[in-house]
């Protein structure tokens, strides 16, 4: 297939695969001279620019949407399903915003700005949208309405004309309107090979604007393999509509070449974004059998079609009240305040916990000594017999008081490092009630009484320090002895040692000492 520069007729080749069928259908040829002139142009109502009303001009090669809109049995159908579905109901409202929005007296002011030996045209700013919302939508947080701005664009009804995520933002960042065309309403399903056709022709312009992104390089790459065998007519189809593309007027290529942009972003998303155009299959099966309910087993009405031969109708939902609405508010208030910790934040600290304990992992370093189970090597089993603690155990201690209370040795060291400062009733408090929550169910009404005359009742020898609230919790708790009586009083003097006494520790000459010691007979040894 051939196509002929100048005045000689253009082949374009339109396409349409579906899935498992492994033949092209039947090429469409048409002349580029003779169809220019049928399709419907529309001047634009902002700036005088030309944009397309209708299916785009077939002439011009743009891609074969007007092959997807026939074969999609014309967009919505003729049964009205389609008018009905969860999806349209929101496009419906969508486009109502948008068309105030692109009111000639009322609406968001289109101009064109001029740039560094350049124009843009027919663009707006995302401040000027959140504003608009915030006076015609009687909007008065503009937070909402850049939730409800962020939304419509993630739709595609405007769209960043130089980002491919498609979000808003109140600053200066310039948007444009979608062609209706494009809106997500014309039912529009295209194809992987009509994506292949369009990445394939942003590769033959030499333009900086048009340069592919990572992820569609790796997209186009990933197509190029899957349509191996079809490539060579995939790059002919994309070459034709490339070269009518350099035919079109300036400024109107570059409006059209960032809507298809947009329209792709919708349908292709870049990876992380979340794809509008999915139907969730529970509201469209809700809204087609609304009344087709079973009664569940524990008294849930589920919108699924029922087993038995009877139907339960499902009761009519009670309105809520003024009272109850306000609870609900005020409810969905105090979650908005909660502290959540952002994803961004939980992964560095995980990373951050991975690198701190790398060298004790044996997966990832290579123990030292090595594991005698699986060496010949007894080194560890020398270790184990003397009872002191190596470098790399000395050092564990430092990264937070669990390493140290969980560790045999380290509870033997710090309680040694508070008997040296006469606090170490505190540590013999919190080893006692870990000891009774491990003890025989006989024994506990007698070791609570224990541990309560020696840390907490009035003149005891080892008098704690813990606040009221805990006090009298204990106190309630021992009346009825459990192995979970001391349990307020246990994390508060855990609080307790962890800012005040454990950090003293680690600072000690008892503990540096420690740790140098460790050092040196490490470098003895070799």
């Amino acid at each position: 297939m051939r196509v002929h520069g100048g005045g000689a007729p253009v082949l374009l080749s339109s396409i349409v695969w579906r899935r498992g069928e492994e033949r092209h259908r039947a090429f469409d040829i048409l002349n580029a001279k003779d169809q220019a002139s049928t399709s419907a142009r529309i001047q634009d109502s902002y700036n005088g620019l030309r944009v397309f009303s209708g299916a785009p001009d077939v002439s011009c090669g743009r891609f074969t949407y007007w092959i997807m809109a026939q074969t999609n049995s014309g967009g919505q159908g003729t049964n009205g399903v389609a008018d009905e579905s969860p999806n349209m109901i929101v496009y419906r409202k969508m486009e109502e915003v948008i068309a105030h929005m692109q009111d000639e007296k009322n609406g968001i002011p289109i101009r064109t700005v001029k740039s560094f030996l350049t124009k843009i045209p027919s663009v707006f700013s995302g401040s000027e949208i959140v504003q608009w919302m915030i006076k015609n939508l009687d909007i008065e947080d503009q937070v909402e309405a850049l939730h409800l701005g962020t939304l419509m664009a993630a739709h595609g009804y405007f769209f960043p004309i130089s980002d491919h995520v498609l979000t808003l933002k109140d600053d200066g960042t310039f948007y444009r309107f979608q062609t209706p065309y494009f809106w997500p309403s014309n039912c529009w399903e295209p194809e992987n090979t009509d994506y292949a056709v369009y990445l394939c022709k942003r590769t033959m312009q030499n333009k900086a604007r048009l340069e592919l992104a990572d992820y569609e390089a790796e997209s186009l790459a990933r197509l190029q393999r899957a349509f191996a065998r079809k490539w060579e007519f995939i790059f002919m189809q994309a070459e034709a509509q490339a070269k009518v593309d350099k035919k079109r007027d300036k400024i109107e290529r570059k409006i059209l070449d960032s809507q298809e942009r947009a329209f792709w972003d919708v349908h292709r998303p870049v990876p992380g974004c979340v794809n509008t155009t999915e139907v969730d299959i529970k509201k469209s099966s809700r809204m087609k059998n609304p009344h087709k309910t079973r009664k569940s087993v524990y008294g849930l009405q589920n919108d699924i079609r029922t087993h038995s031969p009877t139907h339960t109708p499902a009761p009519e939902a009670k309105q809520p009240t003024e009272e109850e609405l306000q609870e609900q508010i005020a409810f969905w208030q105090l979650q908005l305040d909660r502290h959540r910790l952002k994803m961004s934040k939980v992964a560095e600290s995980l990373l951050g916990y991975t690198e701190q304990y790398i060298e004790y992992d044996p997966f990832l370093t290579p123990p030292d000594p090595s594991n005698p189970w699986i060496s010949d090597d007894a080194t560890l089993w020398e270790l184990e017999a003397s009872k002191e603690p190596g470098q790399q155990r000395v050092k564990r201690w430092a990264f937070g008081i669990d390493e140290v209370l969980k560790d045999p040795v380290g509870r033997e060291q710090f309680l040694k490092f508070l008997e040296s400062e006469f606090s170490s009733e505190n540590l013999r408090f919190w080893l006692a009630v870990q000891e009774l929550k491990k003890r025989p169910i006989r024994e506990v009404p007698t070791r609570v009484q224990e541990i309560w005359q020696e840390f907490l009742a009035p003149g005891a020898p080892s008098a704690i320090n813990v606040d009221s609230k805990s006090y009298d919790k204990t106190t309630q708790n021992v009346k009825d002895p459990g192995r979970y009586a001391f349990e307020d009083a246990q994390e508060h003097i855990y609080k307790l040692m962890k800012s005040d006494s454990y950090s003293r520790f680690i600072r000690s000459s008892a503990y540096q000492e420690l740790l140098q010691a460790k050092k040196k007979k490490s470098k003895n040894l070799f």
